[in-house]
């Protein structure tokens, strides 16, 4: 019975979100749509939950999820699941499929990282099921070895949208000291035959040991780093394209901020002077109103002080000519009446009165003046603050609806654009110091390869030329399958470790190119492994494949005027039980495919269809 694993179902549980799943199925798998649906995701998601240290990708969908649950079984019929937290960490392993319904119970513990002392950890359990339990793969020209890690497998087997298209090998990641490690794990998936045979040319000096152990901590800063790397925007060169163009954009930025500063600076200092006169009109009309209620009451004292004087006018008037009687003062009688003791004189009193009524007129005239002044200059005030007041309004809604809200994007959008240039400056950083770390781990290599080059060092991986032909005939045979343009011949080069195709090397064609035939040398090493009974995973993962289709590097990378889309479905499509693939792509595959069970759309449209991985979470 052969070995192989295959994926049945991924899940997202939240609890308080819709759950979110996928299925697969035995041979072949197409998920398609639009950009920014979860594609790429369900690749990273496989990979984190098959023992890679993520982080998962911080996605706004993916907020409110806590587990992550990958429904596997076996070609045997054992069927599991693994439980893993989104944070990361350890995972729980249940037997049963699992992806709606969370499994009841606490599982098996088993351990996120690879331990050939401890087979409680989660790559033992996974190589076991593949009969690859306790292999050994060498890591260096002296013949050291490593314990076979089921990531080590994983890089061949779940290829992303940024390796894909990668301009190096297949067997490399870019990390110069992992290249003898990734071509032993090629050998042994070719032949069966691992690396336990090999034994190190000579017990280590004190100076190897010291170098060793510095390599380990170099290896373990640079997975640090590399872990930090798969979060970034791409790779340093267009890093440092996007940090000029931020710096452009910061610049144009900068300059429509002044400006709209002034604006804003100039419309509220129009406010203020506005509301600064229809305060003052306020205050003065209010004072205005005040004083013509005192005067108008001070008017009216004048008046009855006036009417009271006439009235003494008028009666002293009137005892003058009524003659001698009783005085008014004193009461005496005519006859009995002393002047001496009475000083009342009526004349007097007569002329005192008239004085001061033409006193009182005089500054009742002046009171009237003062009044209609006020008058007037209340009237003046109340037409007056209308028009400031509808000023103000104006200024004010033009600050509100117009300057400000401008001024808030500028600041917002520079603000962003400054984050931007932050997180570019931070990633370039990280880059140097990733190059930094491998570079100083290339020369300490280099340092235990010449100290052993005296005839103590063994030869490189040596992968026979009689299994790098046949598997090289694979490939060929599937990239006829698939009618890739006027291919012949393919020949594995050992040198380069990597394939050249009608005798160009493969890292010399365009990215598109690069592509599809990165995918041929993925699927061909699983139809190799099952034609000549050799261990593989049983499954691949290929993200964007036909990217000449979509966004080709010139006419010698374009596919798109070819039959090479359906011929790859119609391959893949017709692959055993045995073989599962699932290829993650933004155009359609042809109509057959897309009205299968295999495949699987995501519209980005609400209500056709089905959105994206994640549910649409409803706006509140």
């Amino acid at each position: 019975m052969k070995k192989g694993l295959r994926l049945r179902h991924l899940s997202f549980h939240g609890p308080t979100r819709e759950l979110a799943t996928i299925p697969f199925r035995p041979g072949l798998n197409v998920i398609h749509g639009a950009s920014n649906t979860g594609k790429s995701f369900i690749v990273d998601a496989i990979d984190f939950m098959l023992g890679g240290k993520g982080p998962l990708r911080d996605i706004p969908e993916r907020v409110g999820y806590d587990l992550i649950l990958l429904a596997m079984d076996t070609l045997e019929g054992d069927q599991f699941t693994l439980v893993r937290s989104t944070e990361g960490g350890a995972f729980r392993l249940f037997e049963g499929l699992y992806s709606e319904k969370l499994p009841v119970g606490e599982g098996t513990p088993l351990a996120d990282v690879h331990s050939d002392r401890n087979e409680e950890n989660l790559s033992a359990y996974l190589l076991a099921k593949l009969d690859l339990a306790h292999k050994r793969v060498r890591r260096n020209k002296r013949g050291d070895t490593n314990s076979l890690s089921f990531r080590n497998l994983a890089r061949l087997v779940i290829i992303n949208e940024e390796e894909i298209i990668q301009q190096r090998s297949p067997l490399s990641d870019g990390n110069y000291t992992a290249d003898t490690t990734n071509t032993s794990v090629f050998k042994l998936l070719l032949t069966g035959v691992d690396d336990s045979a090999l034994a190190t040319a000579q017990p280590r000096t004190p100076e190897e040991q010291s170098r060793s152990a510095q390599l380990d901590l170099l290896d373990q800063l640079i997975e640090s780093h590399r872990r930090q790397v798969k979060e970034l925007a791409g790779p340093p060169d267009e890093l440092e394209g996007q940090r000029e163009r931020l710096g452009e954009s910061m610049r144009s930025q900068g300059e429509l901020l002044a400006v709209s500063e002034t604006e804003f600076k100039d419309a509220a200092a129009r406010r203020r002077d506005i509301a600064r006169r229809v305060e003052d009109g306020r205050d003065r009309l209010t004072e205005i109103t005040a004083l013509l209620e005192r005067f108008t009451l001070l008017d009216a004292h004048y008046r009855s002080d006036t009417e009271r004087l006439r009235g003494i006018e008028e009666a002293g008037s009137l005892f003058g000519a009524l003659g001698a009687g009783i005085c008014p003062f004193c009461g005496s009688a005519p006859e009995h009446h002393r002047k001496a003791e009475c000083d009342f004189d009526v004349d007097k009193a007569v002329v005192a009165a008239q004085s001061e009524i033409r006193k009182i007129e005089v500054r009742q005239r002046e009171l009237t003046q003062t009044i209609a002044t006020l008058r007037k200059e209340a009237v003046s005030f109340e037409r007056r603050l209308p028009v400031l007041e509808e000023q103000l309004a104006t200024v004010s809604g033009e600050i509100d609806r117009v300057v400000a809200p401008n001024l808030r994007q500028l600041r917002t959008a520079y603000r962003q654009l400054a984050d931007k240039d932050g997180e570019v400056r931070e990633a370039l950083a990280i880059y140097r110091g990733l190059s930094d770390l491998e570079q100083r781990k290339a020369a300490l290599e280099r340092e235990g390869e010449a100290s052993v080059d005296s005839g103590n060092s063994l030869a490189d991986v040596d992968l026979p030329s009689t299994t790098a032909d046949k598997f090289a005939g694979v490939v060929l045979s599937t990239l006829v399958a698939w009618h890739f343009p006027e291919i012949d011949r393919v020949h594995f080069e050992a040198k380069t470790r990597d394939l050249v195709i009608n005798g160009k090397n493969r890292t010399s064609f365009g990215k598109g190119l690069r592509a599809i035939t990165q995918a041929a040398f993925t699927v061909s090493l699983l139809q190799y492994c099952r034609q000549f009974e050799t261990p593989h995973p049983g499954f691949v993962v290929l993200d964007s494949p036909l990217l000449s289709y979509r966004e080709p590097e010139g006419d010698g990378d374009d596919l798109s005027g070819t039959d090479l889309n359906s011929h790859f479905f119609k391959f893949l499509a017709g692959l055993p039980e045995d073989r599962q693939v699932l290829v993650i792509e933004n155009t359609d595959p042809p109509a057959d495919i897309r009205a299968s069970e295999q495949a699987v759309e995501f519209t980005k449209k609400e209500g056709l269809g089905r959105y994206g991985f994640f549910p649409i979470v409803p706006a509140r």
